[in-house]
């Protein structure tokens, strides 16, 4: 049995390209504050956790999902990476790959339907699987052998963690969506039901079927506007289950990959030195450097 770890890219490269001033550029003069960062942030997992087993995925577009094929408005209201980011993107990539790492992308499935695809392979043939991201969304994955783990906050959360963290147990995440919504990915939910009642319905009603099978108890439910939800309830069943299917993850991603695949036999040395060259991160090209 081996533990694989599974990385949600784009998180951390967001977060790197915002917290990292923009003025940093690489030899050519082109901006590299987010690959910089995203670079810094696989060495400090490489380092710290020490992942015998090892995947990368990345999202290819905002705009070409299959999701977008059932409902075009999913993440229409985001802007598209600004063109300064968008080449560093594809830096990045460079950089899993030389460094060792599998590394996934796909222009119909997104990065958490490739991670989710791998997770359930994986867990079926018997491993452990750390999922690393900062999305929420991606606690529907937890269970009893998959745990989702943020590096940068140092949190990892298991079944009890979720419930604790959301007040929904795993299973219950996509339900939750589709009850409350999601405006980061415009996922509609449910009109007039936020956070608070979606909990305080799932508290009840194990999922969105059982909750439509059980409408006619909702009236008496200990929840604020009680007698009005039902109504809400109703008109918005359409949605619900719209907005759910919006945010569950996909198992069916076109991706494959052997155990053997996934293990981290370290750097491509050559490779890695003449990129970190490239981007003049002589430093990072050092550290390349000492582990060959």
């Amino acid at each position: 049995m081996a533990t694989v770890y599974l990385v949600d890219a784009l998180p951390y490269v967001f977060r790197a390209y915002f917290s990292i001033p923009g003025s940093m550029l690489d030899r050519s003069g082109n901006p590299a504050n987010a690959v910089y960062g995203f670079a810094g942030f696989l060495f400090r997992l490489l380092e710290k956790d020490r992942p015998t087993h090892l995947a990368v995925a990345f999202d290819e577009s905002l705009t070409t999902s299959f999701r977008n094929e059932f409902y075009p408005a999913y993440k229409a209201q985001r802007e598209l990476p600004p063109k300064e980011l968008e080449a560093q993107l594809r830096n990045c990539q460079r950089v899993s790959r030389a460094l060792g790492l599998a590394t996934f992308v796909d222009k119909r499935y997104e990065a958490d339907d490739i991670l989710a695809t791998l997770a359930r392979r994986l867990v079926d043939a018997g491993h452990q699987v750390v999922v690393v991201t900062a999305d929420k969304d991606l606690c529907q994955l937890v269970s009893a052998r998959v745990t989702v783990y943020d590096l940068a906050k140092e949190v990892r959360l298991g079944p009890p963690q979720v419930f604790e963290k959301l007040g929904v147990r795993p299973e219950q995440v996509p339900d939750f969506l589709g009850l409350a919504g999601d405006a980061v990915d415009n996922i509609p939910g449910i009109k007039g039901i936020g956070p608070k009642t979606a909990t305080a319905l799932l508290a009840v009603f194990p999922n969105l079927e059982a909750m439509y099978e059980r409408l006619a108890e909702v009236p008496g439910l200990p929840i604020r506007g009680a007698k009005a939800l039902a109504a809400k309830l109703e008109a918005g069943r359409e949605a619900a289950y719209l907005s759910r299917r919006l945010a569950t993850v996909a198992y069916d991603a076109p991706v494959s990959a052997s155990l053997d695949e996934l293990r981290h036999g370290g750097p491509d040395v050559r490779t890695a030195e003449a990129l970190f060259e490239e981007l003049g991160f002589d430093g990072m090209r050092q550290r390349v450097s000492r582990r060959a």
